[in-house]
C-alpha cells in the first residue's frame, strides 16, 4: 500500500517528541468530484480552515464504507469511488497521536442537497464549497498560517489537517493533471 506522506512535527519545524503508547486513529478522506470538475471542500469558517471532506473510521468498518459515509454527512452527496491514491500518515509527537488517513478519489452521483454536520463541525462553522482544485488548493495552502483555534481542536492539530489534505491534493494534481 503506498504511502503518499507521512506527515510530522519536523513537517512544521517543532521538535519530535518520543511517543508513548500514543492514540492511534484510522481515518478515510479524498477528493470528490461533482459534474463541473469542482472538488468538494469543509470551510470551519470559525478557524480558517479548509479542508477535503472525510473523517474517521468507526469500529470495524471498511474504509470505503467509511469514506462514503462522512462524504455524505458532510457534502450531502451520494458518491462511486473512482480510485485509491494510498494512505497518509500523521504522526503528531506533541499530542501523543498517530493518525493513518485511506485516501479515495470519487464522483457524485446524486447530491441530495442535505448535510448532516456534527454538533463540532456547525459551531466551527462548516460550510460545503465546490472550487476547482486549483483554487482547493490554493485556499487550503494560504489558511495555514492564519488559522483559529477552538474549542475542540487548537491550531496545532488543525494544522497538520490543513497540510495533509493540501499534500494530498498536491499528490494528485502532480500525478494525474500536471
Amino acid at each position: 500500500m503506498k504511502c503518499i506522506k507521512t506527515i510530522s512535527d519536523e513537517d512544521f519545524d517543532l521538535e519530535i517528541k518520543k511517543f508513548d503508547n500514543p492514540r492511534i486513529r484510522f481515518g478515510a478522506r479524498g477528493i470528490v468530484f461533482n459534474d463541473k470538475n469542482e472538488i468538494a471542500i469543509l470551510n470551519k469558517v470559525n478557524k480558517n480552515e479548509y479542508k477535503l471532506v472525510g473523517g474517521g473510521i468507526e469500529d470495524n468498518e471498511d474504509p470505503t464504507i467509511a469514506f462514503k459515509r462522512e462524504v455524505l454527512e458532510e457534502s450531502g452527496c451520494k458518491i462511486d469511488i473512482d480510485d485509491f491514491l494510498g494512505i497518509i500518515k500523521e504522526e503528531k509527537s506533541q499530542d501523543n497521536f498517530i493518525q493513518t488517513s485511506y485516501v479515495y478519489v470519487a464522483h457524485v452521483l446524486e447530491n441530495t442537497n442535505q448535510l448532516n454536520l456534527t454538533e463540532k463541525e456547525l459551531d466551527e462553522g462548516a460550510k460545503l464549497l465546490w472550487l476547482n482544485i486549483e483554487d482547493a488548493m490554493k485556499v487550503i495552502k494560504d489558511c495555514e498560517s492564519n488559522l483559529v483555534a477552538s474549542k475542540y481542536e487548537n491550531i496545532y492539530h488543525t494544522r497538520f489537517i490543513v497540510r495533509r489534505d493540501y499534500t494530498i491534493l498536491k499528490y494528485y494534481f502532480d500525478k494525474y493533471i500536471k
